[in-house]
């Protein structure tokens, strides 16, 4: 009895575990966001986004990191103090869903706010949203085609 129980909660230990995931996990398992992981490791900011949270992440692909000049791309990467920036630009504090986006200005954890318009599709900025609702443990991710960067 004492063996059998230990054993159902050790088994139900490993399936939350392995249903639990942060947003950097979430978006690693997701297979698209590559350039984004690496960024986020250069800039020193998985910690923070393995943290408590919440936080909405306004997540480029690596197509959306592809579309900046490679040269520019690889200088961004190189500089952590404009990189953690851009970064953060893409992070709002709290978990808003995609029913409760509202267009206007949206302050991130940046500092400069992102100006969110509804007219067409949802966008952020100049990115369109092409994905909502990526539910992680601390929070959620919408995938965006472009990368932001702050005003």
């Amino acid at each position: 009895m004492k063996k059998t129980l230990i054993a159902s909660v050790l088994a139900l230990g490993v399936a939350f575990s392995a249903q639990a995931k942060d947003i950097v996990d979430t978006a690693v398992a997701a297979g698209s966001f590559k350039t984004l992981a690496a960024a986020l490791t250069a800039a020193g900011l998985v910690d923070t986004l393995k943290g408590k949270g919440p936080f909405t992440v306004f997540a480029p692909t690596d197509e959306a990191f592809a579309k900046i000049p490679k040269a520019d791309l690889e200088a961004l990467l190189k500089d952590k103090a404009k990189l953690t920036a851009v970064l953060t630009y893409h992070v709002v504090p709290g978990k808003v869903m995609a029913a409760d986006v509202k267009a206007g200005k949206v302050k991130t954890v940046q500092g400069s706010e992102l100006t969110v318009t509804t007219m067409g599709g949802v966008k952020v900025d100049n990115a369109n949203v092409v994905k909502t609702d990526i539910m992680a443990d601390n929070g959620v991710i919408h995938v965006i085609d472009s990368v932001v960067t702050p005003k």
